[in-house]
């Protein structure tokens, strides 16, 4: 994927935040540009998980560029090809409905509206308590939607968390290069 650029985007599932930045990583040390693009809360809300100016700075010292995190930031992002993909990991069920019904009040949102009204491909990294419960519908929605992917998941806890689905943070790659290429990295479901 050399001599690519991908926005990444982040929404408020915060306690993935510290797994996902080695992931980013990778990417940018094999050579694709990441643009960092945060939702309205992981850019401005403090957690046990640490403060947002902690994680803005980390993502600007990473890519090299501080993150998209207005609305009209993330617009231009797929009319101005600004990248060839985004990647929105972790993505909670909060986004996952909203782009399942076509909002695009946030910049998560906005930009991946942006990049698939110009064909390209969004990928999906699950993080949600209630994936098999309200958010299951939404899911279903966009996997049968063109130019979204989704990284492989599966119940992350299912004896304490039983409609809780993670992705597979490792295989974000994978899936963003075989979605480059138009195919879905299999199997979608992990038991």
């Amino acid at each position: 994927m050399n001599e690519k650029t991908v926005v990444w985007a982040l929404c408020g599932s915060f306690c993935t935040f510290e797994s996902i930045l080695p992931r980013m990583e990778e990417l940018v040390n094999s050579g694709v540009r990441v643009l960092p693009l945060m939702s309205f809360n992981a850019a401005g809300l403090d957690t046990r998980f640490g403060a947002a100016a902690d994680w803005k700075r980390r993502l600007e010292q990473l890519c090299g560029t501080p993150p998209i995190e207005t609305l009209q930031g993330a617009e231009p992002l797929g009319p101005k090809n600004m990248a060839q993909a985004m990647v929105i990991a972790p993505c909670t069920g909060n986004t996952l409905a909203k782009l399942a019904h076509g909002i695009s009040d946030t910049p998560v949102t906005l930009g991946a509206k942006s990049m698939l009204r110009s064909g390209r491909p969004v990928v999906i990294a699950l993080s949600t308590n209630d994936g098999l419960a309200a958010s299951f519908s939404n899911l279903a929605a966009l996997t049968n939607r063109k130019h979204y992917y989704m990284v492989p998941f599966a119940q992350d806890d299912y004896l304490k968390k039983p409609s809780s689905l993670q992705s597979d943070f490792s295989l974000i790659r994978d899936t963003l290069e075989c979605a480059l290429r138009g195919r879905q990295l299999g199997p979608v479901l992990n038991v």
